[in-house]
């Protein structure tokens, strides 16, 4: 097998672990969606609609891999950068979501966002520990 090979065939899982993680993330955010519609009528919900946070979950995961990447490249200690830095970017991708609840909308769908958040961010890191170890 060439080098070449190698590359391509590690390219290829990792795209496809990738691709994975989107479509679990979707899948857990479409029952989180679904069970924050049903809990908290009233307020017109935000960000529940599957156009918003399917396309918001691939968005999620991509950005995830790219920050991941950059921090793998760029960082001398990168498991100790991400331990802190996956956190500290899921807490600020809250605040919208208290933006949300601010403006009028109801608790539960102010924490489904905030679960769908965590839910994207846990699966981009299953399965970027796998494909881009630190």
């Amino acid at each position: 097998m060439t080098t070449a090979t190698r590359t391509t065939d590690r390219t290829t899982r990792a795209l496809l672990t990738i691709g994975a993680a989107a479509v679990v993330a979707m899948l857990v955010n479409a029952v989180i969606a679904t069970g924050a519609l049903a809990l908290g009528p009233g307020a017109a919900p935000v960000g529940l609609t599957p156009a918003e946070y399917l396309s918001a979950s691939v968005v999620g995961i991509l950005i995830g891999a790219a920050g991941w990447a950059l921090v793998r490249r760029f960082t001398a200690r990168p498991a100790a950068v991400l331990r802190v830095l996956v956190p500290v970017v899921v807490v600020l991708t809250w605040i919208p979501d208290v933006a949300v609840l601010l403006g009028g909308a109801t608790v539960v769908n102010a924490v489904g966002l905030m679960l769908m958040h965590a839910v994207v961010a846990t699966s981009a890191v299953v399965a970027l520990r796998r494909v881009l170890p630190v």
